[in-house]
């Protein structure tokens, strides 16, 4: 690949434009926002000027809604030899271009895996797709031009390749993506009117489970119009979860001893099966989730804390496989969790301690 047009310059595609510019591949932007544009221009992510001729790859990142429309443009106009767009959605866009009766062996639907909760060209980086799966559903109708230019895409992007039917994926994303950011959303909605003393004592948990509810919400009802089908199953499925849980806590406040048991046993049950679907997400680069142990180090909120710990732990020759910080509340001080291997807790332990870490047990 050659030359590339991006078209759509907010998250996705300036950061795949800023990566194929540091592969030296030739990038022009487009974006109905001409002043976006721009801006990904002024960023390094290639030229706002339209191509003299057709390009090698056109990459659509518009909205889910509007890819189907912004595709079938760029076929007519021909544009380039290849089409692929990175919409959250693939079954939908496709089958409109169908009906539009537009020889799609020059497409292919993909969706890179990554994201932030910021959008626009400003949250754009070279990096954010970088280990992360990169689906592609070609069909048997794609040309294999065309899935070498997507290949070569995923490869300068320095993401994962991962082949997929475009339904399954739109089955598969809406359980472990569009599902949850609805979930977290009416989690996070619950604090909306909390009282101030309540919403002062939020911990590391409640960060954990809301993060994502920080998204912009135009764009999600974008991609959720795109899959609302799928999404809705999943939430239905949950809100009998949800029922059972409510009568199983209801069920404790009970006075009569058989019906406590009941309510011990349907919370127990839920609790039960998220640990079995929590050890089904991958762990470290995608590999088998493991087994680590934390040791917890209290530290002042300074600069150069953080790379303190991590140069002793290294001098301890210990690998820290993850790291999570909890800030206290109302304090310049936090809770910095080490994740490592069993085997190296008492070595890291004693090696912070001789350090002077204070730890914590």
């Amino acid at each position: 690949m050659r030359t590339a047009l991006v078209i759509g310059t907010g998250l996705i595609g300036t950061s795949a434009a800023l990566a194929l510019v540091q592969r030296g591949v030739t990038v022009h932007l487009a974006d109905h926002d001409p002043e976006q544009a721009r801006t990904a221009a002024a960023l390094g992510a290639g030229s706002d000027e339209q191509p003299e001729g057709p390009v090698d790859l056109a990459i659509v990142a518009a909205p889910p809604a509007h890819v189907a429309a912004v595709l079938a443009d760029a076929m007519r106009r021909g544009l380039a030899r290849g089409y692929l767009d990175v919409a959250s959605v693939k079954g939908g866009p496709r089958r409109e271009l169908e009906g539009q009766g537009l020889d799609l062996s020059a497409y292919i639907g993909s969706h890179p895996m990554s994201g932030r909760e910021r959008s626009g060209p400003l949250a754009a980086t070279a990096d954010l797709f970088e280990g992360r799966p990169w689906v592609l559903t070609p069909t048997r109708d794609t040309d294999t031009e065309v899935l070498n230019l997507a290949l070569e895409l995923v490869s300068h992007c320095r993401a994962v390749p991962v082949v997929m039917d475009a339904d399954a994926h739109d089955r598969a994303v809406a359980l472990v993506s569009h599902m949850p950011h609805l979930v977290s959303s009416m989690v996070a909605a619950r604090l909306e009117n909390a009282e101030e003393a309540a919403v002062r004592l939020c911990g590391q948990g409640i960060r954990d489970v809301t993060r994502i509810a920080a998204s912009d919400p135009a764009m999600w009802i974008d991609i959720l119009s795109a899959n609302p089908g799928p999404v809705a199953d999943l939430l239905s499925d949950v809100s009998a979860d949800l029922d059972e849980t409510v009568e199983a806590l209801r069920a404790l406040q009970s006075s009569d001893e058989a019906k406590r048991r009941e309510g011990v046993g349907g919370i127990e049950d839920v609790l039960r099966r998220g640990n079995a679907g929590q050890v089904r997400v991958p762990g470290k680069h995608g590999s088998a989730p493991r087994v680590y142990e934390v040791v917890a180090v209290l530290i002042d909120d300074q600069p150069g804390q953080l790379a303190r710990i991590f140069a002793d732990a290294g001098r301890a020759g210990v690998n820290i496989e993850d790291v999570r910080i909890e800030h206290a509340t109302g304090q310049q001080a936090g809770l910095v969790q080490l994740m490592v291997e069993p085997r190296s807790v008492a070595v890291l332990g004693a090696a912070l301690r001789e350090q002077g870490w204070a730890l914590r047990q």
